[in-house]
């Protein structure tokens, strides 16, 4: 498991260095200026190292003292779960990956977010006492939700790089949905805009803020620098589909963009049947319950088709309409029920 996650975040930041060469280098980094990223697994120096030449080496150089009066060790200790001896000792194997990649690849940098304040500082001092090099620490703002918790996956709220856990569209729409407050820090975190264009930006949000356009950049930023051009087309359909009912959009929707929007959503593959009616497609999705509820629901508007309500049950299916040219029907009963609907053969 630890392997498929190391894969998993490798692949992720692959694609982001490659996003960003292709968006803002797209002369092949401007006569070399923009340099290569390495990725490296720490595994492959911690699996080799043997624990007494650790212990003799590293740990002889980091003191108890400083470790455990690190804020985060002062936390764990306290809490009612305690503080088992692997986490006590992952300050120390971080210090140690610091020294590794400065010995190795001259790094002479760590950057992390602000609560790895005290592995950094750990890392800093292993390796200026074994080399007598300058090193320098950089910490990075938590990002937090409005309430001031933590975003990330412990919190349970994290929002992912791989699309396999946060599709393009479900990017887009989180940061579409950032409040004004929050939005002008955002744009300049997460974009490369320039600090004048972000200025400007907010200016014209001040004088027009109905039309949500530092939000509606700040999405577009974000997701073409995570999941390409592509990945951004991707969330535009997708929020056209959803939102704006689009049949256009629909119809241009691959097989995985209607999965990653529809998540939850029953999916059937039904034949189409001469003078198959609204309320036959209905029933095959196991959409409505049989009998006269059933009907009624559809009598009454609670059934749409592509975006389009239908109120005739007996309404004989028209392709082009209730079926797309995809072969895909969209099909909502209620507010937040949807089914898809694939035909086979038409």
């Amino acid at each position: 498991r630890a392997r498929a996650q190391a894969r998993g975040v490798r692949a992720g930041l692959e694609r982001l260095f490659r996003h960003h060469r292709e968006l803002f280098w797209p002369h092949g980094g401007d006569g070399g200026r923009l340099g290569t990223a390495t990725l490296l697994d720490n595994s492959r120096w911690l699996g080799r190292l043997p624990l007494l030449g650790f212990l003799g080496g590293a740990g002889g150089r980091l003191r108890m003292g400083t470790l455990l009066s690190r804020q985060s060790c002062q936390a764990r200790l306290r809490s009612a779960e305690g503080m088992s001896l692997a986490e006590f000792l992952y300050p120390a194997l971080q210090a140690y990956d610091f020294l590794h990649l400065h010995r190795h690849h001259g790094c002479r940098i760590q950057l992390g977010g602000h609560d790895q304040m005290g592995n950094i500082m750990s890392g800093y001092e292993l390796v200026t006492k074994m080399t007598g090099t300058d090193v320098f620490g950089i910490t990075v703002p938590l990002i937090t939700s409005t309430t001031g918790d933590k975003l990330g996956k412990t919190a349970g709220n994290a929002v992912w790089l791989n699309r396999d856990k946060t599709s393009p569209f479900e990017l887009y729409q989180f940061f579409v949905r950032q409040q004004d407050n929050i939005v002008e820090k955002y744009l300049k975190l997460f974009t490369f805009l320039p600090l004048e264009e972000i200025a400007h930006i907010m200016e014209m949000h001040a004088k027009e803020p109905e039309k949500w356009g530092p939000q509606k950049r700040l999405a577009a930023e974000v997701t073409k620098l995570v999941h390409g051009r592509e990945g951004l087309e991707s969330a535009k359909r997708c929020t056209k589909a959803l939102y704006y009912s689009s049949v256009e959009a629909l119809e241009e929707m691959s097989d995985l963009e209607l999965q990653e929007l529809f998540r939850q959503a029953p999916s059937a593959e039904l034949m189409l049947e001469p003078g198959m009616s609204v309320l036959d497609l209905c029933r095959k999705a196991n959409a409505i319950p049989d009998g006269p509820s059933g009907y009624q629901k559809i009598t009454d508007g609670g059934v749409s088709i592509n975006g389009t309500r239908v109120t005739n049950p007996e309404a004989v299916l028209i392709l082009g309409q209730h079926i797309l040219k995809n072969g895909v029907s969209l099909l909502r009963v209620g507010k937040k029920n949807y089914y898809i609907i694939k035909w086979l053969q038409l």
